[in-house]
């Protein structure tokens, strides 16, 4: 038996075959519901420029993917992540995953503008710690 708790109140319980599987269904839904509605933004981490670390950058840029994000942003100077996505033909739910490994490496920036994110390399930042490394990595198309 699991028992489904929030805030250290039972909401409901699985038992199996014991007919109580739909009403514990409805109950995760609603919370869900709820849980979805009461967030609220949360502030994006970004790395200050000397915490930057080389061995994170190398690994946020070691997938094809992200080197390729990086990339457009480079020739487009910013973009939306909606605008990114569409262009890679991955899910929005991979780009996130994408997205948040560069910005916690440090290799980009997310600006929060209304209901979108703004994604931006910050390449003055890399380049003022790691001098020559992204057009390294890149090659001549950066």
């Amino acid at each position: 038996m699991v028992i489904l708790s929030k805030s250290s109140k039972t909401v409901g319980q699985y038992g199996g075959a014991n007919g109580r599987v739909k009403q514990c269904s409805i109950i995760l839904e609603l919370s869900a519901r709820h849980l979805y509605v009461s967030a609220m933004a949360k502030d994006l981490f970004h790395p200050l420029t000397e915490q930057i670390d080389l061995s994170a950058v190398l690994e946020a840029l070691s997938d094809p993917i992200r080197r390729d994000v990086v990339q457009h942003l480079m020739k487009v100077g910013e973009d939306s992540c909606g605008a990114t996505s569409a262009l890679s033909g991955l899910s929005k739910t991979n780009m996130t995953y994408h997205y948040a490994r560069l910005r916690e490496a440090g290799v980009t920036r997310a600006r929060i503008d209304g209901a979108k994110r703004i994604i931006s390399v910050r390449y003055d930042d890399l380049e003022a710690r790691f001098p020559g490394l992204l057009p390294a990595i890149l090659g001549a198309n950066s």
